[in-house]
């Protein structure tokens, strides 16, 4: 069970960097509220600009410590516990635009997959 828990940690690490790493000023028909880039999607939620990017920085920094627990193990617990925190956040501001549910389906999946990840870390 340990090795399927390390592929997920690193395949939710690759996702929130290609996200926000990548795809930060692209499209894709996840974004909410019909927005084309990460900082259209937080300004369709209501959001303020800077909070997009303390939410970055923490999701890149969660990703880069999932990758780094391949060897410190004593990371993947708190930074799992945070990208679960705010994928929920991130459920609750499609929730809030009343965007359609597959909209939804990408935190839902990062959020299941790190419950996973967060049940093998203890």
């Amino acid at each position: 069970m340990k090795i399927v828990s390390l592929i997920i940690q690193i395949i939710v690490a690759l996702g929130l960097l290609n996200v926000w790493l990548l795809r930060f000023n692209r499209p894709t028909p996840y974004r909410g509220g019909g927005s084309r880039s990460m900082p259209e999607e937080f300004a369709a939620y209501g959001l303020p600009k800077w909070l997009l990017y303390v939410v970055g920085a923490l999701k890149v920094s969660c990703a880069l410590c999932l990758l780094a627990g391949i060897w410190i193990q004593a990371l993947v617990l708190p930074a799992a516990a945070l990208i679960a925190a705010l994928m929920l956040g991130a459920i609750a501001m499609h929730l809030k635009v009343n965007d359609p549910f597959i909209k939804s389906v990408p935190a839902g999946t990062v959020l299941a997959l790190t419950a996973f990840v967060l049940a093998n870390a203890l």
